[in-house]
């Protein structure tokens, strides 16, 4: 066998008011001067203003410029921030992209060049070598476990291709996961960001990929999930429901250290061409491509349909799942959501290029492509 590299270090406080623990922290360590980074929309909402007022002592700025699927330019943006404050620490507060961008504001207010310059696979990628400052985050949502995870995907400012910037080193030192911050969250949110962490934890069990852990972490976090996602969605106040998803959104973010799918890579192609909410297009394409991926990994689809409690075993899987994203509200194929044949080899394009697809449980061309995006449409 091989060398294999595992790693689980983020620091984390999770549970009901862990966002009153945040200015103590930071004065702890001798920080002062945060700047928050969220979105657009949550800057103007009361749970900003309420979690501010947890922030006694403390010299606060905000950058609120985060929308839509974040675009290297709202980092750039962000940094400026950073610097025009004289900040000393990063608090990420919103969902996935409010947290993918202030992962990697610290790194471009203290680094050279555009942040693109620091993706992956950059031809002449810059190293990330010098210190970052502390960042903290609070996930709003319970879908993209941004707040655990290594990277940040940051779409190009004119073709809104997704690109991903991969270092430990972005981390967030403390995550302060506090599911009363998405008690407000509106049911349509609740359900595409819920399905999004389930489809974090399906794909990753099912990769090909090795890593026992990860493979116990995404089978228990779809049980969570499986359970407390239409309960979230139908009892919004229901706090424990909340609490399990926000615990489902953390494991999926942690098992996909081991690598997504195919689903991954549809989504990714619908954000760049169609500017879908990622969590919305994960929950358009599953059911089409793990009725592909079934023949591929029968037995995982029956320890899947095992944990989820799903009667009639692992060939009932996929049609549970079309039945669950149904009864939280998101019926129906792509063509409902604006989607039409005239996106097609866009989408085919991407999703072809896009790296997800190279742990998926079948080899996926871009005829295989074409045909699951064809089949999606009227889903």
């Amino acid at each position: 066998m091989s060398i294999q590299n595992f790693s689980f270090p983020t620091a984390i406080k999770f549970g009901p008011g862990a966002r009153k623990l945040v200015a103590e922290h930071l004065s702890s360590l001798g920080l002062h001067r945060p700047l928050i980074v969220t979105d657009r929309a949550l800057a103007a909402l009361p749970v900003l203003t309420e979690f501010r007022s947890h922030l006694d002592g403390l010299d606060v700025a905000v950058f609120g410029g985060v929308h839509g699927n974040p675009t290297c330019s709202q980092v750039m943006e962000g940094a400026a921030a950073f610097s025009a404050h004289g900040a000393d620490c990063v608090i990420g507060f919103g969902g996935g992209a409010a947290l993918d961008v202030a992962k990697v504001v610290g790194v471009a207010a203290t680094h050279p060049g555009d942040i693109l310059e620091y993706v992956w696979d950059h031809p002449r990628v810059r190293p990330i070598n010098q210190p970052l400052p502390y960042f903290v985050a609070l996930p709003t949502t319970s879908g993209t476990g941004s707040e655990v995870g290594r990277s940040s995907v940051i779409s190009e400012n004119d073709t809104h291709l997704k690109r991903v910037v991969f270092s430990p080193a972005i981390l967030a030192r403390t995550v302060f996961a506090d599911p009363e911050l998405t008690l407000a969250l509106p049911p349509a949110m609740t359900a595409a960001t819920g399905m999004d962490a389930l489809t974090h934890n399906i794909e990753s069990y099912l990769s090909p990929a090795y890593h026992p852990m990860c493979d116990a972490i995404a089978l228990e976090g779809t049980r969570i999930a499986a359970a407390a996602l239409p309960v979230a969605v139908e009892t919004p106040g229901d706090l424990r429901a909340r609490g399990d998803m926000m615990m489902a959104s953390l494991m999926g973010a942690v098992a996909f250290q081991k690598d997504l799918g195919a689903v991954h890579s549809c989504a990714h192609a619908l954000g760049a061409v169609c500017d879908m909410h990622h969590g919305l297009a994960n929950a358009l394409m599953i059911d089409t491509v793990l009725a592909w991926n079934f023949e591929a990994a029968p037995d995982k689809f029956a320890e899947l349909a095992h944990v989820c409690k799903v009667v009639g075993g692992a060939g009932a899987f996929v049609p549970w799942l079309l039945a669950l994203r149904t009864r939280i509200g998101i019926g129906g194929g792509l063509a409902r959501y604006g989607v039409t044949r005239a996106h097609l080899p866009r989408l085919v394009e991407i999703a072809t290029a896009d790296i997800c697809h190279q742990t998926n449980p079948r080899p996926c061309t871009a005829a295989d492509f074409e045909r699951l995006f064809a089949a999606a449409l009227g889903a």
